[in-house]
């Protein structure tokens, strides 16, 4: 049953189009309006 539920959902997977961008987020980068910020004093932790 399980095998059916994860073929039938594996058509509507989207692919990971910005995998690259994993480390950045692992990081805890941020970003304003889709662009990556550059840290300040103050942002960092």
């Amino acid at each position: 049953m399980v095998f059916k539920f994860v073929e039938s959902a594996q058509a509507r997977w989207r692919a990971i189009t910005g995998a690259h961008l994993v480390p950045l987020v692992r990081a805890g980068a941020l970003s304003e309006n889709g662009l990556l910020v550059e840290r300040t004093e103050s942002h960092a932790a």
